[in-house]
């Protein structure tokens, strides 16, 4: 028995562990129900995202059947790296092109909200910094020494990342000796605003939850209809799971 709750503990220890890596991500609200916000957060994705990174695995009309736009919508106002409403939709920029420029190809983010989650996606694209040591001149404290630079800093403005000291002191042994090291480590605080863009904090605060929303529904498109279903799924076994309890009773009632 000691060594199943040991064999347990071992294997829970990396979760554990995992939670307690990485920065504080901020919490956001998703509404798959909210359709206005989707399409909000579509016409972002489209004109800021698409350019470098593919959602290869979801199709232009079936987004627009998803959030209630018609394909003459979609030809209009979302059809720029596309011929056909039918096709998927891809990045312009080729990824050989973007590797060369970047130093890495763009990955694709049709399934990005269920690796990262949508706490991630959030707090990460609230929290590009400039950094003239940067490459792009562009740092972020959620991916630090992040290859993608800033394509939405006319709407947020230009921030400064203000970090503060924490002093580390760890005992170790030397030749059999203990010894004290301290060593120092820069932790995040907070951000101060440089130059402010067109949009207010809390304008802009609410596009990239628009944006966040639209990646957590391209991410699993069905999840409201698994859900619909699911609800009938488990009505339907409720009812059978009463007809076979009397079902079971008539057949035993004469041994009883």
């Amino acid at each position: 028995m000691k060594k199943i709750v040991l064999s347990l503990l071992l294997a829970l220890l990396p979760a554990i562990s995992h939670a307690d890596e990485g920065p504080k991500l901020d919490h956001v609200k998703i509404d798959l129900s909210d359709r206005a916000s989707l399409q909000r957060g579509a016409r972002i994705f489209v004109n800021y995202c698409l350019s470098c990174h593919s959602a290869a695995y979801l199709r232009y009309n079936r987004m627009g059947h998803d959030l209630g736009i018609s394909n003459e919508l979609v030809k209009q106002d979302l059809l720029f790296a596309a011929n056909k409403v039918g096709d998927r939709m891809k990045a312009v920029m080729p990824a050989a092109d973007a590797k060369k420029w970047f130093g890495v190809a763009p990955p694709d983010l049709t399934l990005e909200a269920r690796y990262r989650g949508p706490d991630w996606i959030y707090t990460y694209m609230r929290s590009f910094y400039r950094d003239p040591k940067s490459f792009s001149g562009w740092n972020n404290t959620v991916f630090p020494h992040v290859a993608m630079p800033f394509v939405l800093y006319g709407w947020q403005g230009e921030q400064r990342a203000v970090f503060r000291t924490k002093k580390i002191v760890s005992h170790v042994v030397e030749n059999g000796k203990p010894v004290t090291e301290v060593s120092e480590e820069k932790i995040f605080d907070h951000f101060a605003l440089v130059k402010p863009g067109t949009m207010t904090p809390k304008q802009y605060d609410q596009a990239i939850r628009d944006l966040t929303n639209f990646m957590a529904y391209m991410a699993e498109p069905t999840k409201l209809e698994r859900i619909r279903v699911g609800v009938y799924v488990l009505i339907f076994l409720a009812v059978f799971l009463v007809l076979a309890i009397l079902l079971k009773k008539e057949y035993w009632k004469d041994i009883h």
